[in-house]
């Protein structure tokens, strides 16, 4: 995690290259787009190559607005629904938005297991009755070094584990990704272990920040966000906030997540937003809040949410617990 790499380029200025394709693809797109309008075109490879926004979906009832989110603007339904990390789906940003459509949302199932009093396999319809519904307008930072601020409709994760009854032995929650390659083909292609597993330390997952995401601009969640309920972490990295969520296991050992095992130099288990530690391909000091193409924003410490979340982290070295 700490290596940096031997060159003369500031890491800060190196961009992944998953980034450097959708930039480009967006520049053609521009160009495309700037010469559809003087010929009268229609545009459609415009359309193609910068990603295609969700069509708007079901009004969300009753979603109340959280004392939690922040005052930031957030950015634009098209911004937020046209450039994801969901390697599922593909693993260019702007490729989600193009073949997330076959994501069957309905109906949908979350199993519960491990360590707890109720397990069940509960319908969406059961996981969602009772919860109050919040707008969260949150900061996202991904790892790669880009930030949006995405006003989320969803409830705290710890009322649905209290529904659980976790026993005494659940030090830790399990979270699994629905992998199906017959709605998934591209997840062939993503170069990582399915299903998609992460995890929380079990403060973390009660901590009052830490959602269950159900729906975006008050709108049910389209699917190359996460459809049709997805877990979201503001503090931390967005590779933590999984996906399309299937099953919740309390365990009582520290779970193993898709990225730590991929490439555990890189990923850790906590990925706490950290500007002080870098990536060994790049820095975190700075981020690039979209649509900017520049690195425009100093990284905070844990995204800016030191003041709710640091106390949990009192005592550890950050360093090593990445």
């Amino acid at each position: 995690m700490l290596i940096k790499p031997p060159s003369d380029i500031r890491s800060s200025e190196i961009t992944p290259k998953p980034m450097y394709l959708n930039r480009r693809a967006f520049i053609r797109a521009a160009a495309v787009a700037a010469g559809a309008a003087a010929t009268g075109c229609a545009g459609i490879d415009a359309l193609v190559e910068s990603g295609q926004p969700a069509p708007h979906r079901r009004k969300l009832e009753d979603v109340r607005k959280s004392p939690l989110s922040t005052d930031e603007k957030p950015n634009t339904w098209d911004q937020i629904t046209t450039y994801n990390n969901y390697y599922e789906f593909g693993t260019r940003k702007n490729q989600p938005s193009q073949l997330a459509h076959t994501l069957q949302t309905e109906p949908w199932t979350v199993a519960v297991e491990g360590e707890c009093n109720k397990k069940a396999v509960y319908h969406l319809e059961d996981v969602l009755k009772g919860q109050t519904l919040e707008d969260r307008i949150y900061r996202h930072r991904c790892v790669e070094g880009w930030s949006m601020v995405i006003p989320w409709v969803g409830f705290s994760l710890s009322d649905f584990i209290k529904k659980c009854e976790p026993t005494s032995k659940a030090k830790y929650v399990e979270f699994t990704t629905l992998y199906d390659l017959k709605q998934m083909p591209a997840a062939r292609y993503g170069g990582l272990e399915w299903p998609y597993l992460e995890g929380l330390r079990m403060d973390e997952a009660m901590h009052p920040l830490t959602i269950l995401a159900v729906g975006l601009y008050g709108e049910v969640l389209p699917n190359q966000n996460g459809a049709p309920i997805r877990l979201h972490v503001p503090w931390k990295y967005g590779f933590k906030s999984i996906k399309s969520i299937v099953k919740v296991k309390f365990v009582e050992r520290q779970p193993y997540n898709t990225w730590q095992k991929q490439t555990p130099e890189e990923y850790g288990f906590y990925s706490n937003v950290n500007p002080t530690v870098d990536h060994p391909r790049w820095s975190q000091a700075a981020e690039q809040r979209l649509p900017s193409f520049y690195k425009n924003m100093k990284t905070l410490m844990f995204n800016g949410y030191g003041d709710q979340v640091a106390s949990m982290y009192a005592g550890m070295d950050l360093r090593k617990n990445y």
